[in-house]
Formats: structure tokens, sequence, C-alpha cells
């Protein structure tokens, strides 16, 4: 396994992370990346923004 993670990879792993406990291995490939890629900090930012608003959404019925 390489220890730097690709774009789509981490991707993934930020989708995943939503809904499922990460594992210290993946959370280390991910952090290792987002330290060096702006677009995927902006996806990660992305993702929690559009959870939150859909759970706002949900909320007001």
């Amino acid at each position: 396994m390489k220890i730097m993670a690709t774009c789509k990879e981490v991707s993934e792993l930020l989708s995943q992370g939503q809904d499922r406990q990460l594992g210290r291995g993946e959370k280390l490939r991910l952090n290792l990346h987002l330290l060096v890629c702006k677009g995927c900090r902006n996806f990660g930012d992305q993702i929690v923004f559009i959870r939150a608003a859909m759970k706002r959404y949900v909320e007001r019925g």
C-alpha cells in the first residue's frame, strides 16, 4: 500500500468518513494528502456543508 493517497481515494475516504469511523491507516493517508491538496480540502469542506444543509432541511419538515 502506498502511503500517499490519490485524489480519487481521498474523495472516497471523505465520503465514507461521513458514514463510518475511518481506521488509523485511512486517517493517516487522508490527512497526509489533505496537507498538500487544496482541491481535496475544498471537496471535504463541501461535503460537510452539504450534509449540514440537508440535515437542516430535513429538520424543518
